[in-house]
């Protein structure tokens, strides 16, 4: 269609049958088309009430102001425009456009209504702004007020930060010069004012990008890094808060805006970004900034320099940090702590860095961007090294430590350059404590590559050891064991633990849990213990002791909560190793006999590695709130939180899960919630771990208890991802179990289930082979079957599903008699299309139901009656065609016996069937 008029008319019909969408593309398409003024005013104003009907309120103002501006005495386009704008909040706007079209129709009734309730929404606009700002005006009187008492101060500070958060009172500050007003709150010097002062800051700067901007610039944005570096965590952490707050609403995020005709000033914000991002820089490296504070611009540098989506072709913030400030995290990662000169960080400092590290590499795109990278960091550390300055050299060897635990192919590129594992292994042999400290830290992370492990085996592990026996220096002694540990599992069979240590393991493990609950030492070198731990409870008896070592328990449990990737990696391996929860090869009986004939060694199972002792150590991590713990590292930043991470906490979660008894515990603790995540993301193998954890809980617990909320829903999904042939028995029937619980809750858990495409899978399952797995799938249908669309599915032609479920109810297996029976019964309830259908679908039909009404067990019986009923119920000529059959005489004497309340229900039912029959007039009464 080409004719903008026709197009016109065609819109006008859309609109007239509400399908506003479609009106909308008509009008757009005639604007195109059409040259004639009159009728484009026409057009938008017609569009305009598209708009208004679609809530788009900004475009419905747009469209009617562009018909105005063709013809200024456009009623309809006037009073479209008043109603968008009313929806807007311009209420005086909105007033002076119903105020025209009174002017033209001064009899409008319609019209003098609206202004008379325009001017009263005014009215109350201006007496409430006028109220809103006397009360912030009185706030700030008691704020700066030094005299005010004390409640008062607080009660005041509240009330700001609330009325911050509220568009209409976060205009009012604004417009009262209350920025001026917070900023003399701030430098006030008091910490309860500074807070509450910041905070309203944050509230007025949320979702709104003009002001974010503006009390930015208003601020400072030095200002404002200078507050986020005080030495108060609370301050420093209100004020990394205000910065992300502004930081969101420059990057265009948070809640969506509408500002009408101001969308046409457009913000550039790149320049207020790298502005931002330049302080954020330069707080890494300055010694007047706090430990707390550094970490603030470390996390606010992680969370918003990456793309979050990799979809995301642009990586420019990450271009220009790695330009202008990569050296300048190098230089926090490669900080020494028992060093003079150090700047002040906290125990996550460096890790953090190493994590920003880790993020800007892993945010290139392409070779170029990887090597400039590379070459960055080289320079960087081969400046740093200097044979005649030790200190200095150092330095460059805890950056490529730090490196190592960021992104761990890069450190590995670092390793290779000249002379860098030389130094590593000479600075063992130091005779100064500090040299010893970074060198053997260095060395363990240099050795998780295989091929840096074998030179340090070959150079380094003499060193280590004549450490660890002769050090006093208790950091230095616990990084010597852990090397050994890791250089130990790192060589294979040849390099086994106790070729490296002097004693048993079980004496190295006892001095690794003294450390881990020495509080007097620092949580940097606390965290080796729980490292070496990871390695020694890959003997049976260091496990068993552990377990029972509550103090070592506990203060690894506290240690897991901190945001460290190598402590939350290293926990979790050691539960891993305590619960068993790795993977075992079998040992092929054949194989075995083989290897003793030709005198081979054959690895025999450790006594404390048989189920009698894994369930104990189990019980007992229970018992010490092992579910708690594992919770709290599910929380962590996915950057701490690796996939590797999440697959050991997926094994140990299942191993917890394997006893049903303790399933309500692992659920009270957080453990379901903790659970659905793990299933969700990180490896394949962690996903089907978690998955099958769900399994359990779900097939005994109740779904309201177990997963509260909308929570149940995000289950369905792990659960049907088990149906899967290449998935073991126990997974599909665990998962079945689960699945059948879900959907015998509600309708909408059984959409939900259907909305999956698990009803395929479910019924692949009913025909299987194994017992168990095809009573659990026709127990899940026998619930599902309670579904409008599942019993649509069973209606619809072309399938074999109702021959299924009659087929199973002849099974000789009782549970699946009783599932397929009990679906088959409320099939037939619900669709009397399927109660003819199932007279077609098999020649069986008949004595299958024959056999269902007769069955010893009355749940059985019961259901063929019901399917009976339903049958004749459903139709005269079906009802006819069974009389004539041996069920009548069944139904004769099931009917005649005497009350009895154990199978009343089944005498009851075939009396009904009677009394239908009766009534269609196939039999007589008995007095007849």
């Amino acid at each position: 269609m080409e004719d903008p008029i026709q197009l016109k008319e065609e819109g006008n019909k859309y609109f007239q049958a509400n399908d506003y969408e479609k009106a909308v593309q008509s009008y757009t398409q005639a604007m195109k088309l059409n040259k004639d003024k009159a009728l484009q005013a026409v057009l938008y104003r017609n569009r305009a009430a598209c708009f208004l009907k679609k809530e788009e309120y900004a475009k419905a103002a747009s469209d009617a102001s562009r018909a105005i501006d063709i013809n200024a005495s456009d009623i309809k386009a006037l009073y479209r425009r008043s109603q968008a704008l009313e929806k807007l909040g311009k209420l005086d706007q909105a007033f002076k456009d119903a105020q025209k079209c009174a002017t033209i129709e001064p009899h409008n009734k319609n019209f003098q209504e609206t202004l008379r309730r325009l001017g009263a929404d005014i009215q109350e606009k201006l007496r409430i702004q006028f109220s809103t700002d006397s009360r912030v005006q009185k706030m700030f009187e008691i704020l700066l007020d030094e005299n005010s008492e004390k409640e008062k101060r607080e009660k005041a500070a509240n009330n700001l930060i609330v009325l911050g958060r509220e568009e209409a009172g976060a205009e009012r500050i604004f417009q009262n010069n209350g920025v001026n007003l917070l900023l003399q709150l701030i430098e006030s010097k008091n910490a309860e004012l500074i807070l509450a002062a910041v905070r309203t800051l944050s509230g007025m700067c949320t979702g709104h990008k003009a002001r974010a901007t503006a009390i930015l610039h208003h601020l400072g944005i030095d200002n404002i890094c200078m507050w986020m570096s005080v030495d108060n965590e609370e301050i420093s952490l209100a004020v990394c808060n205000l910065l992300q707050t502004i930081t969101d609403c420059l990057l265009g995020q948070g809640k969506e805006e509408r500002h009408g005709k101001e969308e046409a000033v457009v913000l550039d914000t790149k320049k207020d970004l790298r502005m931002i991002t330049m302080c954020l820089l330069d707080m890494l490296v300055s010694k007047k900034v706090s430990g707390q504070g550094r970490d603030r611009a470390l996390n606010l540098l992680n969370k918003n320099i990456p793309r979050k989506d990799l979809k995301d072709h642009d990586n420019s913030r990450t271009i220009f940090v790695i330009d202008n400030g990569l050296k300048k995290i190098l230089k926090v990662v490669g900080q020494i702590p028992e060093m003079p000169d150090c700047l002040p960080l906290t125990e996550n400092t460096q890790l953090t860095a190493s994590v920003l590290l880790n993020k800007l590499y892993d945010d290139l795109r392409c070779d170029p961007e990887r090597d400039n990278y590379r070459v960055i960091c080289e320079d960087y550390i081969k400046s740093k090294i200097d044979p005649q300055d030790m200190d200095k050299t150092l330095h460059a060897i805890q950056i490529v430590s730090g490196v190592l635990q960021g992104p761990f192919d890069l450190g590995n590129k670092l390793l290779g350059m000249k002379g860098v594992m030389e130094m590593m292994v000479a600075l063992c042999g130091s005779e100064r404590e500090i040299d010893q400290l970074v060198a053997v830290e260095a060395l363990i992370h240099a050795s998780t590559k295989l091929s840096r492990a074998t030179f340090i085996i070959s150079n380094g592990v003499t060193l280590l050891k004549e450490i660890y026996k002769k050090t006093k220096n208790e950091k230095i002694k616990i990084r010597a064991l852990v090397g050994l540990c890791k250089l130990g599992s790192a060589g294979g069979t040849d390099y086994g633990l106790r070729q490296f240590a002097e004693g048993s393991t079980e004496k190295l493990a006892k001095q690794c849990r003294k450390w881990l609950c020495n509080t007097s030492i620092d949580a940097r070198t606390r965290k080796w213990a729980v490292e070496g731990l990871a390695y020694l409870t890959l003997d049976a008896d260091v496990k068993d002791d552990f377990v029972e070592d509550e103090p070592a328990l506990q203060a690894m449990f506290q240690l897991a909560k901190t945001s460290d990737k190598t402590i939350l990696y290293s926990v979790a391996s050691a539960l891993v190793n305590c619960t068993n929860s790795y993977d075992t090869k079998e040992l092929v009986p054949e194989l075995v006999q083989l290897a003793k004939f030709s005198k081979q060694h054959v690895p025999e199972e450790h006594p404390k590695d048989k189920k009698d002792f894994v369930v104990k150590r189990v019980k007992r991590l229970l018992k010490a709130g092992v579910v708690s713990a594992l919770a709290c590292m599910v929380k962590a930043d996915s950057a701490i939180l690796t996939d590797q991470s999440k697959e050991l906490i997926a094994r140990v979660f299942l191993a917890l899960c394997e006893d049903p008894k303790d399933r309500g515990t692992i659920v009270a603790q957080g453990g379901g919630k903790a659970l659905i995540p793990l299933a969700v993301e990180g490896t394949e193998v962690g996903k089907i771990k978690a998955s099958h954890a769900l399994a359990k809980i779900a097939a005994i617990s109740n779904p309201d208890m177990a997963f509260p909320g909308e929570r149940v829903y995000e289950v369905v999904r792990p659960l049907v991802s088990l149906l899967n042939t290449e998935r073991d028995g126990l997974q599909n029937y665990e998962a079945l179990l689960g699945l059948t619980n879900f959907s015998g809750r509600s309708d909408k858990l059984r959409m939900k289930i259907v909305k999956e495409r698990a009803l395929p899978d479910i019924e692949n399952y009913m025909f299987e082979n194994h017992d168990q797995l095809r009573q659990a799938a026709t127990e899940c249908m026998c619930n599902l079957v309670v579904n409008k669309e599942v019993q649509e599915r069973f209606v619809a032609d072309g399938n074999d599903r109702l021959k299924l479920v009659v087929l199973l109810c002849g099974e000789d297996d009782e549970k699946v008699q009783v599932a397929a029976a009990g679906a088959l019964a409320m099939l037939t309830a619900a669709q009397k299309k399927l109660c003819s259908k199932m007279t077609e679908v098999t020649t069986q039909w008949l004595e299958i139901l024959q056999r269902l009404c007769l069955h010893d067990n009355m749940e059985v019986q019961h259901r063929g009656l019901v399917i009976a009923f339903n049958l004749i119920r459903a139709d005269k000529e079906l009802a006819k065609k069974l009389v004539e059959t041996e069920l009548l005489e069944i139904l004769t004497y099931l009917g005649k016996q005497e009350d009895h309340p154990k199978k009343q229900h089944v005498i009851n039912i075939a009396r009904d069937c009677l009394t239908r029959c009766i009534d269609y007039g196939l039999i007589k009464p008995l007095s007849q």
